[in-house]
């Protein structure tokens, strides 16, 4: 099957994969488009599948990247995705190949990514990176960790920020998220049933968009999607705790 690249020119007549039929996510779905636009402008790759499927990759270059993690001269993986009846068919990682190669071409020292040290939602699979040749190089105590592909062996190893070390947050009661619009669901499920839940549970809510690099690269938490904390501890990266079923399940609350 054919994959296609996405750019400024053919994205308003191309889906993004993710919530492309969930028609309460519309909104958080443009402004993902309009994030990527931008994006594009500093050497952002979406790549996916030439169906309506959702199977795909994103990357750029680490020093542009939307997590505090030093990564100087790798391309960093972002989201990717093969999800249904696609698994098993060799998607992965001719789609994770395509970003090798594009390493290889642009000269880069490898190819890193960040998961969770098990598996942690809206983040790629630990043990698949590891097979295809990943190693890794750095962990936070909290469940992190830091995958690199090397292409030059003598390249110094990635790192997380000295401001993810710790998995706190400045503000010590309540609930704490920090989001970006690198992902078509996170507006919808931040700024509404989130907040809805919140305020029917009487838990202080205080949410933290980062609409900059600068501010994405100093979050305390490399998982920038979205990632809550509840009184000032790293609580997880599963968008479903902004519903009710899910809710009191993972703050025990």
């Amino acid at each position: 099957m054919a994959y296609i690249t996405l750019t400024k020119e053919n994205i308003e007549a191309e889906h993004i994969c993710c919530a492309f039929s969930d028609k309460k996510c519309k909104e958080s779905y443009e402004l993902k488009k309009e994030w990527l636009k931008r994006e594009f402008d500093n050497g952002y790759v979406f790549r996916r599948l030439d169906e309506r499927a959702k199977v795909f990759i994103e990357y750029g270059p680490a020093e542009g990247a939307w997590m505090p993690v030093e990564a100087p001269g790798y391309l960093m993986i972002n989201c990717f995705w093969v999800s249904g009846q696609y698994k098993g068919k060799g998607h992965g990682k001719a789609l994770l190949q395509s970003a090798i190669d594009d390493a290889r071409a642009q000269g880069k020292e490898g190819v890193v990514t960040v998961v969770g040290t098990k598996k942690f939602h809206f983040m790629g699979d630990t043990k698949w990176f590891l097979k295809q040749g990943f190693e890794t190089v750095a962990t936070l105590p909290y469940g992190f960790s830091l995958l690199a592909l090397k292409i030059n062996p003598e390249a110094p190893n990635p790192s997380f920020k000295e401001c993810v070390q710790t998995g706190e947050c400045t503000d010590k009661e309540g609930l704490v998220v920090y989001y970006t619009n690198r992902c078509p669901f996170t507006e919808y499920y931040v700024t509404g049933s989130l907040f809805c839940l919140a305020q029917n549970k009487g838990i202080p809510l205080k949410v933290i968009k980062l609409e900059t690099l600068a501010q994405a690269q100093s979050a305390p938490t490399p998982a920038t999607i979205f990632s809550l904390f509840y009184n000032g501890k790293f609580v997880t990266t599963d968008l479903s705790v902004c519903t009710d079923s899910r809710f009191n399940k993972v703050l025990g609350v």
